[in-house]
């Protein structure tokens, strides 16, 4: 990063007139968009016509975002700096807009709305508006990468954009409301995992601006010695900039701008060139302003700038009270419009003094349209890491430990080009994906211990005890072009149901914009699955998150539950090389056993369901009479332990086998992408015969993908059902009625004429389910019977 000319002296009166002129248009037109669908250039009186009938955006945090994005525009042609900027308060969508608006990137991608004052009229009208742009900093508007509808992630996916990228320079802008989230408190630690060689560098801003909707912030409260001491203890050096006169806090900020970029760029040379290897104390800026400022100070005689009255719209009844119109007329024209526009409603020169061009600008970034970016990942091949399965279910595997191999020949395959990580909270070794570690390092910054393991400043394998930080981080890279995979226990994904569910909605936003490029799906890793977790017990015991992620767009979600180590690696294979996507791969760690070999498990995978002859009864000429259905890895080994129950006591019985690694196939095919046809899928569970589906997770989710179907009638599911506690990991499934023996009874129970034929195999398995509680209980282990079990088909 270049240091810029000596400024010792700060901006001339020159230069910060030229700033001020674009800030004031800024705030023009921020006003605009939140008030007028007519009039832009207040060529008459405003009348009610002018003013939309449902008056909707956030003015408060406006003002200040638009004078961090003007002085931006300064330093990033000044010192032709690679930029991106992360807006935390997204309430503040009227400001990025303007000053996409008045930089030429928003004409670009909405032609229909040229920088002119039809332009500008159209600018206005769409914000919040039907048929328009959504009021936050949204995929809609160019250069964000940052939904602000829901706060607290605005630095992490800045720090998580500045991963190996060394030439990049984020500003991230944070709102003294979104400061007092939890995951913000946990973001600021990110420096502690920045390395000034490969990564680029993050300024946090903070913005204080005093209020939220209805309250004070507390950061704005206290005291700055203590303030300062907060962020110095974090491991930042703040520069605080504080004031309500516009031209004392352009020069201010103007100067803090130049020290924290000259800073940075001493921090990376010391790293770069002289080797330095301590942990820099990264520059960030303290901004202090008020809320709404240059808006009405009072309206209808209670105070408003400054005030938490300033957050949303400070003049609420314009269109039916005159004094409120008129009110608004003067705020607007205290801007001096006809300074910053010419006639024809074009920004005059002056305004754009400091704007950058092409790709420099902050809305036409590269990196905040990452598909731009995004190069296939150079993924190995399969087939030197598969296991060898010369007949199904006769040796056992742990399949993360396998898929680990193949990770670690995926990072040395992209360790000169950088852009792969696997990130997860303290579980990389615990998930048996430690063979990663071969290729490349834990990344850390802080000071290690000769007992330390795998730590490295380079490293790509992140890991911190937050989920937040984590899917933050990751989201951030993705958006920026690159790759990763977020590996977790399954019960604590749902920790980053929220921000996954914001991740979702801006993939499924960004598909409807043709000038958004697909980026790298954001692809999941569950294991250390509720099955498994019978050491951890109740606590740890939860299958709920792909619940949460079928709830949402169809077109954006997948999910995917492998039943063996050879299409666990199939499915990672797929998925990494998907775009668009959030994937969900739930898959055990524990010792499982091999069922496919690795051109079945491919085949399977494409198919996403389909039937296992070699394990059912069938002999082709009439339906079977039971069909047992498995999705994960646990419910299937007691399918297939259920199956060879039957095989063995009811030879006759016609056994259909189906397991079901893809669970959107389940759904008609107008609900999802992947969806079954009705023929397909009757052809695969019959439409009038039982079936018995022993699934990974909560058994009202199968109901759901399949109440449509022929045949829901007959469909019986089990699945957890929130019975666990600490015991063994059999006892898990016979707790909550997934064991085999439970499986065999209900094919007993739900086949026409065959309880009375078979009671007394349904007295036995029943038998030998009292027989396992018994057991446990005085020997703490579960029964040899169950333990030794192998498929004998």
């Amino acid at each position: 990063m270049s240091q810029a000319p000596d400024r010792t002296g700060g901006p001339s009166a020159e230069e910060i007139a030229a700033l001020d002129a674009h800030w004031r248009a800024a705030n023009y037109l921020a006003v605009g968009q939140i008030y007028l669908m007519d009039n832009p250039l207040l060529t008459r009186p405003l009348t009610p016509e002018d003013i939309k009938p449902r008056l909707l955006g956030h003015w408060g945090t406006s003002p200040g975002l638009n004078l961090v994005y003007t002085h931006l525009n300064r330093v990033i042609k000044d010192r032709d700096l690679t930029a991106l900027a992360v807006w935390g308060p997204g309430h503040g969508g009227p400001a990025v807009v303007a000053n996409s608006w008045l930089e030429g990137s928003w004409s670009e991608v909405y032609r229909d709305v040229p920088r002119d004052a039809d332009g500008m009229a159209r600018l206005f009208k769409q914000f919040s508006f039907p048929g328009g742009v959504p009021s936050h900093v949204a995929p809609d508007v160019p250069g964000s990468i940052h939904e602000g509808g829901e706060l607290g992630y605005a630095l992490t996916h800045a720090y998580g954009a500045a991963f190996d990228h060394p030439d990049l320079f984020v500003a991230c802008v944070i709102g003294d409301g979104e400061a007092e989230t939890g995951p913000l408190a946990a973001s600021w630690h990110s420096d502690k995992f920045l390395d000034p060689v490969h990564d680029g560098a993050v300024l946090p801003i903070l913005h204080l601006n005093g209020y939220k909707i209805a309250n004070p912030t507390v950061l704005a409260r206290l005291p700055e010695d203590e303030l300062d001491a907060l962020l110095r203890g974090y491991g930042h050096d703040p520069l605080h900039v504080e004031g309500d006169d516009p031209e004392t806090v352009h020069r201010e900020l103007a100067l803090a701008l130049d020290t924290a970029l000259d800073r940075i760029a001493v921090i990376q040379e010391r790293a770069r060139v002289q080797g330095a290897v301590e942990r820099p104390s990264w520059p960030m800026i303290v901004l202090r302003t008020p809320k709404g400022w240059t808006g009405p100070r009072e309206v209808d005689g209670l105070p408003v700038e400054n005030t938490w009255r300033a957050h949303q719209v400070p003049l609420p009844g314009v269109r039916e009270d005159d004094d409120h119109r008129r009110q608004l007329e003067e705020w607007m024209r205290s801007y001096r419009p006809g300074e910053l526009f010419d006639e024809d409603g074009r920004p005059r020169p002056e305004v754009l003094r400091y704007v950058p061009e092409g790709d420099a600008r902050l809305g036409a970034t590269p990196y905040a349209n990452g598909g731009r970016l995004t190069r296939d990942l150079p993924l190995p091949g399969l087939a030197g890491h598969a296991v060898e399965v010369p007949a199904p279910g006769q040796s056992t595997s742990e399949p993360t430990q396998v898929l680990g191999g193949w990770l670690e020949e995926l990072m040395a395959a992209t360790a000169a080009r950088r852009d792969f990580r696997l990130v997860g909270p303290d579980e990389t070794a615990s998930n048996r994906l430690d063979a990663v570690y071969g290729a490349t390092g834990k990344t850390w910054e802080e000071k290690t211990y000769p007992t330390d393991e795998h730590l490295s400043r380079d490293g790509r394998v992140m890991e911190v005890l937050s989920e937040h930080l984590c899917q933050g981080w990751l989201e951030g890279y993705l958006l920026t072009g690159r790759h990763g995979l977020f590996s977790c226990y399954e019960a604590f994904a749902h920790i980053v149901d929220s921000m996954v569910n914001q991740h979702i909605k801006w993939l499924r936003a960004s598909r409807r914009l043709d000038w958004r490029r697909p980026i790298a799906s954001l692809n999941y890793l569950l294991t250390s699955h509720v099955w498994r977790q019978d050491h951890n017990g109740f606590s740890h015991q939860d299958p709920g998150f792909v619940d949460h992620i079928l709830n949402k767009s169809p077109e954006a979600v997948r999910v995917y539950l492998p039943p063996d180590a050879n299409t666990l690696l199939a499915a990672a294979e797929h998925v990494l090389g998907s775009r668009d996507y959030v994937n969900v791969i739930i898959s055990g760690k524990q010792p499982t056993f091999d069922w496919l070999t690795l051109e079945q498990a491919r085949a399977h995978c494409a198919r996403g369901a389909g039937t296992w002859a070699w394990a059912g009864t069938e002999d082709g000429t009439r339906e079977p009479d039971v069909v047992l259905a498995c999705a994960g890895d646990v419910p299937t080994q007691e399918v297939l332990a259920s199956a060879g129950l039957l095989r063995r006591h009811l030879p006759e019985l016609s056994l259909r086998v189906v397991n079901v690694v893809d669970v959107a196939r389940l759904l008609p095919q107008g609900e999802h992408p992947h969806g079954m046809p009705d023929a397909e899928y009757d052809a695969l569970f019959t439409r009038d015969k039982p079936v018995i589906f022993a699934y990974h997770g909560y058994p009202w989710l199968i109901h759901r993908l399949a109440y449509r179907r022929h045949g829901h009638d007959h469909l019986h599911v089990r699945g957890y059902k929130e019975e666990g506690t600490t015991t063994t990991p059999f006892d898990m499934v016979v707790r909550n009625d997934l064991d085999r023996y439970r499986l065999v009874m209900d094919v007993i129970d739900r086949v026409p004429g065959l309880g009375v034929r078979a009671v007394g195999l349904r007295q036995a398995m029943a038998d030998a389910r009292f027989r396992h509680h018994r057991w446990i209980r005085e020997h703490g282990s579960d029964m040899p019977e169950v333990a030794d079990w192998r498929w004998e088909g």
